[in-house]
C-alpha cells in the first residue's frame, strides 16, 4: 500500500524521478522524517490508480495535466521555488542545481508537487479552457433584452381585456441567432446564441412564460386572447407608482458552442427589458 503524507494528498505524477515510497512504517521523502520545512512535502510520487500515462519521465502536457495533452485536464500553475532546495533534496532529478531550477506545481484538481526545468525553459503554457473561450464569445455578442412591441408604456390597457405580448425579432442581439468565434493558440471556440423563452413579470404578481416571440395583435382579433403569449389583468394599476404596473420581459438565451468544429457544450444567459404599463377600469356611462 502506498502511503500519503498528511501535508498534501497527491504529488503530480512522475515529477520526481526514481523516488520510491515505502509501506507504512518506512522512510518518507523530504529533509526529515516529518517533511516539515521540506521543499518536497509529499510522500507519494507513484501514479494514482486509473490515472492516464505511466512510466517515468512524464512531463506536464499542453493542458497542464500529466502528459495527457487533453484540454479537459487539470489546470496547473508553476512558481519557481525561492529559495531553491539544497542539492541533497530529492526534488533534484539527478541534476546539478546549476543546470536548472525547481518549480512548485499546483493544479486545480488539488494535486501539487514539484518539477525540475532546465535553464532557459519556460514552464508549460497555461491550459486553454474552452468554456472560458465560449464565455468570451458570448461577451462579444453584446446580447440585449427583448425588443418589446407590446405591452407599451404609451398603450392603454383595461381590466378584463386580453393583453397580447410579443417582441420584435429584427435585431439578432435581441432575439438571435447571433454567432461569434474566439481563438487562443490552436483552440477555436465557435458559439451561437438564440432566445428559447421569455418570462413576463406582469407587475400584478403574476408571471407568464412564452416559448416564442408571441403573436402580434391585429384589429381583426377583437377581444380574443393571444394564442401563445397573453395575459388578462384582474385589477387596475391605480395604487402603483405613477399609476402603472412595472412589467419586465426576461429572455433566456441558449448558447451552443463547439471546439475546433467538434464537441463542445452549452451555456445559458438571461437579459431583461422593463416598461411601465397603465391598466384602467372600463368606464360605462349610464343614461
Amino acid at each position: 500500500m502506498l502511503r500519503r503524507s498528511a501535508a498534501v494528498a497527491v504529488l503530480v505524477t512522475g515529477l520526481l524521478a526514481q523516488t520510491a515510497v515505502a509501506d507504512d512504517g518506512g522512510p518518507t521523502v523530504g529533509n526529515d522524517g516529518t517533511c516539515e520545512g521540506s521543499m518536497v512535502s509529499v510522500t507519494l510520487c507513484a501514479q494514482d490508480p486509473g490515472s492516464p500515462g505511466g512510466g517515468g519521465g512524464n512531463r506536464p502536457g499542453p493542458a497542464g495535466g500529466i502528459g495527457t495533452g487533453s484540454s479537459s485536464g487539470p489546470k496547473c500553475t508553476y512558481e519557481k521555488a525561492d529559495p531553491q532546495p539544497p542539492p541533497e533534496n530529492l526534488a533534484w532529478p539527478g541534476r546539478n542545481p546549476g543546470e536548472g531550477s525547481i518549480y512548485r506545481v499546483v493544479c486545480d484538481d488539488l494535486r501539487t508537487g514539484v518539477v525540475w526545468l532546465p535553464n532557459g525553459a519556460a514552464p508549460p503554457a497555461a491550459a486553454v479552457d474552452p468554456e472560458v473561450l465560449a464565455q468570451r464569445a458570448v461577451d462579444a455578442m453584446k446580447l440585449k433584452g427583448p425588443a418589446v412591441a407590446s405591452p407599451r408604456t404609451a398603450g392603454r390597457y383595461t381590466v378584463g381585456v386580453p393583453v397580447w405580448m410579443w417582441v420584435d425579432q429584427e435585431s439578432p442581439t435581441r432575439y438571435g441567432p447571433v454567432s461569434e468565434s474566439v481563438t487562443a493558440g490552436v483552440v477555436t471556440v465557435s458559439a451561437t446564441a438564440r432566445v428559447t423563452s421569455i418570462r413576463w413579470s406582469m407587475g400584478d404578481g403574476t408571471t407568464v412564460t412564452c416559448h416564442g416571440p408571441g403573436t402580434a395583435y391585429t384589429s381583426g382579433r377583437g377581444m380574443k386572447e393571444s394564442p401563445d403569449c397573453g395575459h388578462i389583468y384582474a385589477r387596475t394599476s391605480a395604487n402603483r407608482a405613477r399609476e402603472r404596473f412595472t412589467v419586465s420581459a426576461t429572455s433566456t438565451w441558449r448558447i451552443d458552442w463547439t471546439v475546433n468544429g467538434g464537441a463542445g457544450g452549452q451555456l445559458t444567459e438571461t437579459r431583461s427589458t422593463q416598461m411601465q404599463v397603465p391598466v384602467r377600469e372600463l368606464q360605462a356611462v349610464g343614461r
